[in-house]
């Protein structure tokens, strides 16, 4: 069994990533910059292969990855992720003991600001709760990926309309298209800080966004996933003190409150075609 890297990037010095992100196998890289060209190098025994395109989307970039990959396995990767020793053989290994899975989420050590998800436990991811894992936790088997046709939005993500959610939503398309999804708790790398993409605090475009991505994630059930997701996230997001006692808390960075937050969300899902 075989494991291939799909590495994401912007704007990379593609000649030294593999041995930056310490890749333990070969690799894919589609770096989005100013230019179109194609580059071939050996990292220690692996072929990693480069692919630079003058676009932007990490929806597109992802797909550019995943319509080359050739093993047997795949792991998708950003490019400020350091990889632990052993990562790759660790994820060949939970393949190996599980071949029921199509795919396998992994943990990845990331800031605490930036962390959604952490797998303390074995099992299977669902619909209902596959909407918090980052794309770089995720690795399947190639050629399922390839048979069931799924490939990430277009319309989420960095460098598109929507702010995130491509990955969720590759995730539940995945679930919905018949894929067995298992999580594991296995941390096979650690994510460097960096300023995000797409994050500008929780404004206006934030919640209307996440409408959208749960209109096209939940279906029916968007409104109620809706205030299940405010009020889990009300002491971050609406602080403390003011979310125990009120309601109409209000955020510091743009003065919204609670119910002004489900309002956004609310014209989110219900958004015209």
């Amino acid at each position: 069994m075989k494991l291939q890297f799909l590495v994401s990037t912007v704007n990379e010095d593609v000649e030294t990533l593999a041995q930056r992100m310490n890749l333990q196998a070969d690799a894919i890289v589609v770096n989005q910059c100013d230019r179109n060209e194609y580059r071939e190098y050996t990292h220690e025994e692996y072929r990693i292969r480069c692919y630079s395109f003058a676009e932007r989307g990490v929806g597109l970039s992802r797909n550019n990855c995943l319509m080359r990959a050739d093993e047997e396995l795949c792991l998708f990767a950003d490019e400020d992720i350091v990889y632990r020793p052993g990562a790759a053989k660790a994820v060949i290994a939970e393949f190996e003991k599980n071949p029921d899975a199509d795919m396998i989420l992994f943990n990845v050590d990331v800031p605490r600001e930036r962390r959604t998800y952490h797998i303390d436990g074995y099992g299977r991811v669902r619909w209902y709760n596959c909407g918090r894992y980052p794309t770089f936790s995720f690795a399947a088997r190639t050629e399922k990926l390839h048979e069931a046709g799924v490939t990430f939005s277009l319309l989420f993500g960095g460098g598109a309309k929507y702010s995130n959610g491509e990955d969720s939503l590759f995730l539940a398309e995945c679930i919905r298209k018949g894929l067995k999804v298992y999580k594991a708790p296995v941390t096979i790398g650690r994510e460097n800080g960096r300023p995000s993409t797409w994050f500008h605090g929780y404004n206006e475009k934030f919640f209307y966004d996440r409408g959208v991505l749960y209109r096209f994630l939940y279906g029916w059930a968007a409104l109620p996933m809706a205030v299940r997701f405010l009020l889990k996230n009300r002491t971050e997001m609406f602080g403390q003190k003011e979310a125990k006692e009120t309601q109409e808390s209000m955020l510091p960075e743009t003065g919204l409150s609670m119910g002004q937050a489900f309002s956004l969300m609310r014209k989110g899902i219900r958004m015209k075609e």
